[in-house]
């Protein structure tokens, strides 16, 4: 693993992989690094599905990670059990120390209006990177074109759990459009999300998601109001050097 996340390494991996389809990054990812111990995180969006799609044909024991807020929408959580029964999915469903009820007893009501990073500190950052150490890579749908924020995204990076903890973090998808997405669900007639129908992009916890307005990125129906477009888990800088 110490060798996988030499930078140098990395470095020829993302040059390598800029060519390559999504398909064979996923296999090397499962198959070919000398990983040991790799999930895949999920919220059931369309990037999910085509992932998903493509590394259950590789390893169909693949874990698959699910944040389990507590304030998805319903949709989201039926979603989710239509996608484990079709591909029989190793879900592992996360979920914070805190309840929606004992959340709101203790920083009181509607946390996720007051204070968003808490909440989002609190549901999904923290139970992530208790699951996070227990691996040695994970793979993400991030796409560059999602928002400034991901603009930068390499398909191969390190992220630091703690300090002089690493893991690999892959992101096959990285140089896909949201238009290459799409059509790949539609070549190999995967569902999509119900809530696209209705106009929303980018799907996170009810409260905090809304569908776009005209002429909207992809992420700006998240957090709405709030200088906030990231829940946290892919904030942590790279460390490719």
């Amino acid at each position: 693993m110490q060798t996988l996340l030499a930078p140098e390494l990395i470095d020829d991996l993302n040059q390598r992989f800029e060519q390559a389809t999504a398909q064979e990054i996923v296999r090397w990812a499962l198959e070919g690094s000398g990983i040991e111990k790799v999930a895949l995180a999920s919220s059931f969006q369309d990037e999910a599905v085509a992932l998903i799609h493509m590394a259950v044909q590789v390893r169909p024991d693949v874990p698959v990670i699910f944040l389990n807020t507590g304030f998805h929408f319903a949709e989201t959580l039926a979603f989710k059990e239509q996608l484990v029964e079709r591909f029989g999915l190793n879900l592992l469903e996360l979920t914070g120390e805190e309840t929606v009820e004992s959340q709101a007893a203790k920083h009181g009501p509607r946390l996720y209006e007051r204070d968003p990073n808490l909440c989002c500190r609190i549901n999904k950052v923290l139970p992530l990177d208790r699951t996070l150490r227990t691996l040695d890579a994970w793979m993400t749908g991030l796409r560059r074109d999602q928002a400034p924020t991901r603009a930068g995204t390499p398909i191969i990076d390190r992220y630091e759990l703690e300090p002089g903890r690493w893991i690999a973090k892959i992101s096959p998808l990285a140089n896909w459009t949201k238009r290459e997405v799409v059509r790949y669900l539609g070549e190999h007639d995967l569902p999509r999300h119900p809530l696209y129908r209705l106009g929303f992009a980018s799907i996170g916890c009810a409260p905090c998601t809304r569908a776009l307005f005209p002429g909207e990125d992809d992420r700006a129906g998240r957090w709405p109001g709030a200088d906030k477009v990231e829940c946290g888990i892919h904030l942590k800088p790279p460390a490719n050097g």
